[in-house]
C-alpha cells in the first residue's frame, strides 16, 4: 500500500513519518497542495491524504479517478470546497477529521474573549509608549456576563465548559438539541432570542448556504449594545461590512476573529509588512485596539496537528483496505 500526502508542512511531517515507521505504511509526504499542479504526483498510489482552503474541482478529481485513486481523506472538517458532483461521478470515497481537537479551538475562542474584557490589547500598546496608568480602561467580567454559543457540537460543548469555569451564565443555540444541555434547558428556539439575551456571541457553526451571513446588519441590531463577537469557527458566518458598521457604532465593543471571509490566500502568508497585506478591511480590523485577529490558527496545537495527520492516515487506510471508515463524508 503506498499513500501520498499533500500540503504537508514541516510541523507536521514527524507525525507522519512516526505513523509510518509504525504502521510499515510507504507515505510520500509533498508540501505543495493539492491542484492541477500536482495531481499528476498521485500517479501509482493507493490513497490520497489532503489539507486546502482551495476547490477541490472536478479537474482534479477526475485525474485522481483515472489513475485509480478513489480514497480520499482530508485532515480538516470542512468539505464544502469538494466538488460533490465529481466525487459521486466517479465513485470517490471522502473521510475528514471531525474532531481533531475540540479543546484547541475553544481554548483560544475563551483567550480571546478575556483579552477582549480586560483591554489586554489597549494596555500592550500604552505600555509600550510608556503609559503605565490604568483609567479610562476599565474592564468587565465574565462572570457576570451572558454568553450565547450558536452550535453545540464538540467545539460549542467544550467552549461551553470553559465559560462555565468562569460562571457566565450560557444560552445557547442549535437546530440539533445535545441530550445532556437540553436537560438543563440552556436552549432558546431562535437566533432572535439568542441576540436578545447575550453579552457574548461565540460562533461554532459550520459554513452552509444558509448560514452565510448569519451575521448581517440585521442580526447585528437585535444585538445587545456593546456585545461582543467571537468568530472561530467559518469566514463567511459573519458579513464583513456589517461588522465593521457595527464597530463603528459601538453596537459591537469588540471582536475575536481566527477567521475571515477572504481569508484563502491571505491568512498563513508574510507579506514581508503591514502595508503589504492585499485586503484594505482585514488592515481595518486590524488595526482596531478592540478587535483581535489571528490567522486561523485556533486549531494549531501539537495535539490537533498530530491527531489530524494521523487520523486521516487512519482513515485513508480503511477506505483503501474496506471501502468504508467511520468518518467517512456522504455526498
Amino acid at each position: 500500500m503506498k499513500i501520498i500526502a499533500y500540503g504537508i508542512r514541516d510541523d507536521e511531517k514527524p507525525y507522519l513519518e512516526q505513523w509510518s515507521k509504525d504502521k510499515g505504511i510507504e507515505v510520500k509526504a509533498v508540501a505543495e497542495l493539492l491542484d492541477d499542479s500536482t495531481v499528476d504526483q498521485a500517479k501509482g498510489y493507493d490513497g490520497a491524504v489532503v489539507y486546502q482552503q482551495k476547490p477541490y474541482t472536478a479537474e482534479v478529481l477526475d485525474k485522481l479517478a483515472s489513475f485509480g485513486i478513489k480514497s480520499l481523506s482530508l485532515r480538516n472538517v470542512g468539505v464544502d470546497n469538494i466538488d460533490a458532483d465529481a466525487i459521486k461521478r466517479n465513485g470517490i470515497k471522502v473521510t475528514n477529521v471531525p474532531a481533531y481537537s475540540p479543546s484547541a479551538i475553544a481554548e483560544l475562542t475563551v483567550t480571546q474573549l478575556m483579552r477582549l474584557l480586560r483591554k489586554t490589547n489597549t494596555f500592550d500598546r500604552k505600555i509600550a509608549h510608556g503609559d503605565l496608568r490604568w483609567a479610562p480602561d476599565i474592564a468587565d467580567e465574565l462572570d457576570q456576563m451572558t454568553v450565547g454559543v450558536i452550535a453545540t457540537g464538540r467545539i460549542g460543548r467544550k467552549a461551553i465548559n470553559i465559560y462555565r469555569g468562569f460562571g457566565a451564565k450560557i444560552v445557547a443555540y442549535d437546530i440539533y438539541h445535545n441530550p445532556e444541555l437540553e436537560k438543563e434547558g440552556i436552549y432558546v428556539d431562535t437566533l432572535d432570542e439568542l441576540y436578545a439575551q447575550a453579552d457574548v456571541i461565540s460562533l461554532h457553526s459550520p459554513a452552509t448556504k444558509e448560514n452565510e451571513h448569519m451575521l448581517d446588519d440585521a442580526a447585528f441590531n437585535k444585538m445587545k449594545d456593546g456585545v461582543f463577537i467571537l468568530n472561530p469557527a467559518r469566514g463567511t458566518l459573519i458579513d464583513t461590512d456589517a461588522l465593521i458598521r457595527a464597530l463603528d457604532s459601538g453596537k459591537v465593543a469588540g471582536a475575536a476573529l481566527d477567521v475571515y471571509e477572504d481569508e484563502v490566500g491571505i491568512f498563513n502568508t508574510d507579506f514581508g509588512s503591514f502595508d503589504a497585506i492585499p485586503d484594505e478591511r482585514l488592515k481595518n480590523l486590524i488595526k482596531r485596539e478592540n478587535v483581535l485577529v489571528t490567522p486561523h490558527i485556533a486549531f494549531y496545537t501539537k495535539t490537533a496537528a498530530k491527531n489530524m495527520v494521523q487520523f486521516a492516515l487512519n482513515s485513508n487506510v480503511n477506505l483503501i483496505e474496506k471501502g468504508t471508515d467511520d468518518s467517512e463524508v456522504k455526498f
